[in-house]
């Protein structure tokens, strides 16, 4: 099958007639991206952030074996997904190697590819990182949508990179071309306290090192006992886990319990592995990443916490909280409980009554609510 960039799926991320899986800002980093690309050489063609593996295949089909394998780097695990499944699609599937964010993934590098993140936390790690193990020659093509990019990007990437260029704008999209890297360093979580919980986060984890509102709502919320809700069999899960807090605050007050945390993130996975250690609980939670809970078997917990994203990138949708209550529902044992946290504004608890069972109110303040939901 020729490739195409109209031919490219989401899945297994929500897909939706709006929610395209290429957009302008990749076709304007491939056309900028396209005479520095063929002096690339081998190996020398790294992707970041690529969503659904549009810069990543579109390269690779246009080099053909001279750049592969491309070094690939997504922070979400349903983005890698994509990519395989896409790959597949097109017989590209020998094309890349997905990687960690770390030295191995730029190292000796001459060409990036980077979606710009939103967060400009995550965009300094990223041009840290570039700039202390790629080559010296190596060109950054960072692009992404006008209505995303912020002049606080320029001053990211002014920090790392002594040259900065700006494409023109193309259909709301914009390129920032980087050169003559210095001053790189590898990325490092930073670390605060809240009362005896410690938070620690990697560039680009929601929330940073504070505790946003919904999930202070929820720690307050949690019961005091959960020897009567959680199976002696299970852990206690925490669901789109994010930096770790409620997984933490889990282990701290119940010295017992197992945790399971998971999140698709890999920014977030590693910021919650590190708030695990930093509270010294490490040894009783375990920290994973997943497509929501794709890895745990059915009827397998009794307990599961949730503060779940309603966001697709910049977008506000809802179909992304209802898959969540659909995985936690599989994954809850008969009269098991899912704690969650919501907007009230979204108006959620039809959805968790429908699938997931009976629900009641534990907590509300002027935008929040806090429901406890038990499996049928």
């Amino acid at each position: 099958m020729d490739f195409s960039l109209d031919d490219l799926r989401r899945w297994p991320d929500v897909e939706a007639p709006d929610l395209p899986a290429a957009d302008a800002a990749d076709r304007l980093i491939l056309d900028e991206s396209a005479s520095a690309r063929v002096v690339a050489g081998d190996g020398g063609l790294v992707v970041i952030g690529d969503g659904f593996g549009a810069l990543t295949l579109a390269a690779a089909a246009d080099g053909g074996a001279r750049l592969r394998p491309i070094r690939v780097h997504q922070d979400a695990v349903t983005g890698e997904r994509a990519l395989a499944a896409n790959a597949a699609t097109f017989g590209l599937d020998a094309a890349f190697s997905s990687h960690p964010l770390n030295a191995d993934l730029v190292r000796g590098t001459r060409v990036v590819l980077l979606r710009l993140p939103r967060s400009l936390d995550a965009l300094d790690d990223i041009a840290g990182l570039i700039a202390a193990h790629a080559h010296p020659d190596v060109v950054v093509f960072a692009g992404g949508r006008l209505k995303h990019m912020t002049l606080g990007m320029n001053d990211v990437l002014h920090r790392y990179f002594s040259r900065l260029d700006v494409s023109h704008a193309r259909q709301k999209s914009r390129v920032l071309i980087a050169r003559d890297p210095h001053d790189g360093r590898d990325p490092a979580p930073q670390r605060a306290e809240h009362g005896d919980l410690v938070v620690c986060a990697y560039g680009g984890a929601f929330a940073g090192t504070s505790i946003d509102i919904g999930t202070r709502l929820l720690l307050d919320s949690l019961p005091d006992t959960l020897s009567e809700t959680i199976d002696s069999r299970d852990a206690a899960i925490d669901l789109a886990c994010g930096t770790g807090v409620v997984a933490a605050a889990l282990a701290l007050r119940h010295p017992d319990l197992r945790v399971y945390a998971t999140d698709q993130s890999a920014t977030a996975v590693a910021s919650a592995r590190e708030t695990a250690v930093a509270n010294g609980v490490a040894d009783r939670i375990e920290v994973v990443r997943d497509d929501m809970l794709s890895t745990r078997p059915d009827a397998s917990a009794s307990f599961i916490a949730l503060n779940p994203p309603f966001h697709v990138g910049g977008a506000i949708h809802e179909g992304l909280a209802p898959r969540l209550f659909a995985d936690a529902a599989r994954v809850l044992r008969p009269g098991g409980e899912l704690w969650t946290v919501w907007n009230s504004a979204l108006f959620y608890r039809p959805a968790l009554e429908r699938i997931v069972g009976p629900t009641r109110q534990i907590a509300r303040n002027a935008k929040f609510t806090v429901t406890a939901s038990v499996k049928r």
